[in-house]
């Protein structure tokens, strides 16, 4: 339970803060010592803070529902799509880069750097077109790989293309819905029964977790404070190395 614990806490957190959760996911079962049962519960925890975007945007989500939004709805499908493809596409290489600690501290050590660049690139005021959308959806593709930040990835596309940050934040946990959504649906049926009241719990904890990270990142979209992750994924990928 305290393997479970601990693991749903990092992914609560890093799922929203652009530091990978998946990344993180990967170096906290290598310190475990867990091996395939915690690859299998990531998709569980990663549910887990589904649940968290849909409770903390359920106004938004019964707004988009209720008046039609249409060309929104499209933006958000839109930008799977990249995703989509390179799984489909690469899915066996991807989930290869799981077992492989290291080749996650130099992708911890990529995201830092574009986290560090988005300093230098003044705040926006557009709205989320189809060619952002796609932008990010390009960014999301890139972030399949554990050790790259889906928001960080991003979030920074749209601060480069001058997207505002609170309709930025908005779209990119709002586009990780169906992924998430379709990766524990393809989750269920590969591995029938794999819901256990452990896994449940750890889901149940990383929402809650995931839920109050999210305000925070929010918050810190607000100001100029973004890039500060970057050099603590460029120190936790950098530490990697020393693991066994």
């Amino acid at each position: 339970m305290l393997e479970v614990s601990i693991l749903a806490v990092l992914q609560g957190v890093a799922e929203f803060l652009p530091i990978s959760s998946s990344g993180h996911l990967v170096i906290g079962q290598h310190l475990l010592g867990l091996g395939d049962s915690g690859i299998r519960l990531n998709v569980f925890l990663h549910l887990g803070t589904l649940f968290s975007i849909v409770f903390f945007y359920a106004a938004r989500i019964r707004a988009i529902i209720l008046s039609g939004e249409w060309r929104y709805c499209m933006k958000l499908l839109l930008s799977t799509l990249p995703a989509v493809t390179v799984y489909f596409m690469s899915g066996n290489f991807i989930d290869s880069i799981f077992s492989d600690v290291r080749i996650v501290g130099v992708l911890l050590i990529f995201t830092g750097g574009v986290l560090l660049a988005t300093r230098f690139v003044p705040k926006g005021g557009r709205d989320v077109s189809f060619a952002g959308a796609l932008l990010m959806g390009l960014g999301q593709a890139v972030a399949l790989l554990p050790g790259v930040s889906r928001s960080g990835m991003t979030l920074a596309c749209a601060r480069g293309i001058g997207v505002d940050s609170g309709k930025s934040a908005e779209f990119s946990f709002l586009m990780s819905v169906p992924l998430i959504a379709g990766a524990a649906v393809l989750e269920v049926l590969r591995s029938f029964g794999g819901a256990t009241p452990l896994v449940v719990y750890g889901c149940a904890l990383s929402a809650v977790v995931g839920y109050f990270s999210l305000k925070l990142l929010v918050k810190m979209l607000k100001g100029r404070w973004f890039w500060l992750f970057g050099p603590y994924c460029v120190i936790v990928g950098l530490l990697t190395f020393f693991l066994g």
